[in-house]
This record gives C-alpha cells, structure tokens and sequence, in this order.
C-alpha cells in the first residue's frame, strides 16, 4: 500500500511498516481452536509448548496456528474450523465429528499452548510434520515452522527439508516425546536456540 504526499502529489510514499502484534489478539482467537481432533479419535496427540523472546521471556500474548495432514498423509479438506450460526452469527464451535486439520492458539499469560490434534502421516518423501505459523509482537511478518515427531529416525533422517538444516539447529524442529501421545515444542524467536523459521517465496 501507498500513499502520496500532499506537499507533492506526484511523489508516492511508502505506507510505514506495522508489527503483526498483539492487535490480532482482538480477532483472530476462537473458542475451542486448540481442539483440532475429533472427540475420542484414537490417533489424538497433544503437542504444547512455550513461545519465547529473544531475551528468553515467555510470550503472553503469541498466536500460533497448526495445521496438517491426517493419520494417512491425505491433506483435510472438510470445512468448519470455526462454524457460525447462519441466523445469529454466533459460535457454534466445532462439529467435533470432521478434521479440518486446522487449529489456533493463543498462549496463555504464561506463555504456553497446547493442542489436540491427530498423529500426521507421512506425505511423499516428507516425515511427518504439523505446519506452524506464529504471530507474535515485534514481528513485521508471521513466521512459518514445522513440528517433526520424534520416533522413526530414517524418515527424518531422509526428509528433504531436515536433511538441508544444520545439524545443530536440526533439533530445533523436532518435538520432544513425553509420552501418552503428549510433545513439547517450544518455540524461541531469537537468540540461543532459536527456531529454525523458514521462507516461502
């Protein structure tokens, strides 16, 4: 976007930059974002997690979407992530019922989220992942990440976008299993462990 000057209108200023955060807090949260697996579902995992600064601060006021395949690698493609009533334009929550693979959290005033969704399969040559975008204060554009789950070493090993990190950052995309289905993956913006983020063009 862009805007003249009124002093020369032949002359077009660029519209100044704006941060991502935490003004979508106002709209972008829904309740029951976090509960992405079909109630009972047999291949229902938690991940959760901490959002940290650069100074290594939790984030109270982060937002982090997910969103993946099912068990068998095929991509959802049933709506309803966040249904309305036609009539009212009130929540309706989810059918509890359909994956849309989808979900969105807010961290808490400790910086934490959580989510329950399905076990990913694999898709072609990738191990299975769970994409993440992150918005979050101070950032001028949304970061995108992957969650990798711990377990089968040669799918990992062999995927082609883990195979291209660094070896030492490599584990920065790999959930930790903490068993009964339940991962952490923490999720740090700068400094010392920071997340491998990646940039799509």
């Amino acid at each position: 976007m862009t805007k003249t000057d009124p002093g020369r209108p032949e002359h077009v200023l660029p519209t100044p930059s704006h941060t991502v955060g935490p003004f979508y807090g106002y709209a972008l949260p829904f309740p029951g974002g976090e509960d992405i697996a079909p109630l009972g579902h047999p291949d229902t995992i938690t991940v959760h997690g901490y959002v940290y600064d650069g100074a290594g601060d939790p984030l109270p006021d982060a937002l982090v979407e997910l969103w993946g395949p099912g068990p068998d690698g095929a991509l959802p493609t049933a709506d309803g992530s966040m249904r309305r009533d036609p009539a009212s334009g009130g929540f309706l929550g989810r059918n509890g019922v359909e994956f849309t693979g989808f979900g969105r959290i807010q961290t808490d005033a400790n910086g934490h989220w959580y989510a329950r969704t399905l076990r990913p399969g694999a898709r072609g040559r990738n191990a299975p992942y769970v994409s993440v975008c992150v918005f979050a204060r101070g950032l001028l554009v949304h970061l995108f990440t992957r969650i990798y789950l711990p377990g089968d070493e040669a799918p990992l090993a062999a995927d082609p976008l883990l195979s291209r990190v660094d070896p030492k950052r490599r584990g920065t995309l790999i959930a930790a299993d903490e068993g009964d289905g339940t991962y952490r993956f923490d999720i740090r913006l700068q400094g010392e462990g920071e997340t491998v983020f990646l940039e799509f063009q």
